[in-house]
This record gives structure tokens, sequence and C-alpha cells, in this order.
């Protein structure tokens, strides 16, 4: 009955998701007050929801039910308690249902410190991380349901986890991690609500700052703390490997840096606009290209997930439309909100 509860909230945070991402943005399309002023019910209602499909999940490795079949895949009945729990994203389904939580907490913490801000942006902002989670969800839902029973064939125990996995770092390093991926969808949305909007201000860089600067901070730390991780772990390879999965996760590090500086600079001068709002688009982009290669069997790595060709399938049509679509927008309305302050070749600007 549990993993049935598990899946019913997930159907149930997809129809939340789904209604984040028309309901707001048609009510800044038609300047409707009730449809914007829904956005942060929504986002929290999507919230509620994932977390219950997590938390039913995390009941099912806790209590040894085998008949799921990630849990039979990713536990047994002699492991740790606290491994039990970490082993929920230790595996693909798990922790891209975790992914989805962190997404929401993000949409809840925007939603609650937002206030100041004019609705409609706050709408935009949420209506656009909303689109976001409805990927993410029907990408569970579809490819990668974590409550797949294995009836009537139910084992008597599971196949345990990675005996590399069973570390304090699993614990740790993936929830920090993908803190820091997830997180960067902030300025990525608050950049495509001002490209939509048509205002590339300062007001709109000292919104994304903070955000930026949060996400940013996560990653450093997930991203030291996993080279800590392999320093001591055999076979992987000592502090850093050139690893493909780690170059994904320093890919958006370094553009999240350059993102940090330029809002900086945006916010302070009101140069950069067009330029800020390219990196927000690649740094969120780069993050969603680390986090879905790893599920697709592009790159062979000893952080790899599993090879699925239905996945990788989904996989590049997610990407397709999410940096495909920004990189439309941001082509047609960038070139009207570009700053036109000029500055000299000698200058902190110049040397950014």
């Amino acid at each position: 009955m549990i993993p049935e509860i598990g899946h019913l909230a997930l159907i149930i945070a997809f129809v939340f998701a789904m209604g984040l991402a028309v309901i707001p943005m048609w009510g800044a399309v038609r300047g409707n007050s009730a449809a914007l002023n829904l956005a942060p019910t929504l986002a929290m209602g999507l919230l509620v929801f994932v977390a219950i499909a997590f938390a039913m999940l995390a009941v099912s490795f806790l209590k040894d039910d085998f008949s799921v079949a990630v849990v039979a895949a990713n536990s047994n009945s002699l492991l740790p308690a606290i491994f039990k729990f970490s082993a929920l994203w230790g595996n693909h389904e798990g922790s891209l249902l975790l992914w989805v939580l962190i997404l929401s907490g993000w949409m809840a913490a925007v939603s609650w410190f937002s206030h100041g801000l004019p609705s409609v942006m706050v709408a935009r902002v949420l209506s656009v991380m909303g689109m976001i989670a409805v990927g993410f969800l029907a990408f569970s839902l579809l490819t990668s349901n974590p409550f797949e029973r294995l009836l009537p064939n139910i084992p008597l125990d599971g196949n345990d986890l990675n005996p590399l996995l069973q570390d304090p770092g699993l614990i740790i390093h993936p929830p920090l991690l993908y803190m820091g991926y997830v997180g960067l969808s902030v300025p990525f949305a608050f950049a495509i609500a001002a490209l939509l909007g048509g205002r590339l201000d300062a007001s709109w860089a000292r919104w994304s700052r903070p955000w930026t600067n949060v996400a940013w901070g996560f990653l450093s730390l997930g991203i030291m703390l996993g080279s800590w991780w392999a320093y001591y772990e055999l076979g992987w390879g000592g502090w850093w490997f050139w690893d493909p999965v780690e170059n994904a996760s320093f890919m958006p590090w370094l553009m999240g840096t350059a993102l940090v500086h330029s809002l900086a600079v945006t916010e302070k001068r009101g140069v950069f606009r067009a330029w800020t709002v390219l990196l927000a688009i690649f740094a969120f982009s780069l993050s969603l290209l680390g986090t879905f290669l790893v599920r697709s069997g592009v790159l062979t790595s000893v952080h790899a997930f599993a090879s699925d060709p239905e996945r990788g399938l989904f996989i590049l049509i997610f990407l397709a439309l999410v940096i495909g679509g920004s990189l439309l927008l941001y082509a047609v309305r960038a070139p009207t909100v570009a700053s036109r302050i000029n500055y000299t070749a000698v200058s902190r600007e110049s040397l950014l």
C-alpha cells in the first residue's frame, strides 16, 4: 500500500506541476491577478506531494519492502538504517526523485522569500520552474518509476547497496551536489522571466544574485566533498581523475562562477545584461547535461548509474526543449534589452 501511495503522490505532483507551468504564465500574459497569485499555492502543493512520495520511498527502504524493485536492487535486511535511507538516492530512480524534491524546495523558497518582488515576475519564475518539474516528473513516471513492484515474484532479500556507496560520503555528497545543480534553475528561471517581460535591469540582477550565490556555494561544497570521498575510496582516482562525470559537475561550477561575478557588475553598473542572461542559461543547461549524462549511457564512468536507450531518448528530447527553447528566446529578445553603456578598454568590466 505504501508504494501505491507514493506513486499516487507523484501523479498528483505532476498535475500540480502542470498547473504551475500553465496557469501563472497565462495570468502574466492576460494580466489576471488571480492566476498570478495562484503560483505560490501551486508551488507549495507540488512540494507537499513530492515530499510525500519521497517519504513513502524512504519508508519502503527502511521497512525492507523488497516487493519494490529499486529497494530489492539497492538494499538488504542487514544494511544499517542510515545506509538504507541514503540508498534511496544511490540509484537512478531514487536520485531522480531527490532531484525533484530539491527542485520543489527551491520553488517553495522562491515563493516564500519573494514577497517584495512584482507578482508578475514571481509568477513567471515559478512557472518556468514548474515547466522544468513537469519534465522531471514525466521522466520519473514514464521511464524511471521508483515504485515499480516485483509482483508476484518477491525476493526474500535484496541485492545490497554497492559496497563503494556504503560510505558517509553518500549521505552528504549527492544532496549537496544536487542543491547546487538544481539551485542554478533559479537564476535560469529569473533570466527567462526577465526575457519574457523585457526587463533586464539592475533589479533583475539584484533579485537573482542571492539565489545564485547560495546555489554556487552548495555546488562548491558538493564538489569538494566529492573530491575528498574520491581521495580515500579505492578505485576512484584520487582527488580528481578528470572522470567524465566529475568534469560534468565542474563545467556548471565554472559557469556559475562567471555568473556570480557578472550579476554583481550588472546590478551595480547596468552592463553585461545580455551576457549575464546567457551565462544563467548555460549554467543550468550544463547542470542538466551533467546530471543526465550518467543516466543515458553516453558516458562510461564509475559514477554512472545505468545505460538505457529509452531513457537516453527522453533525455535528449528534454535537453533539446530546455536548452533549445531558452536559446531561441534569448536570440529573439536579448538584442532588444542589451545594455547601451560604453566602458573603457582598461576597466574592471573589460577584465571580466
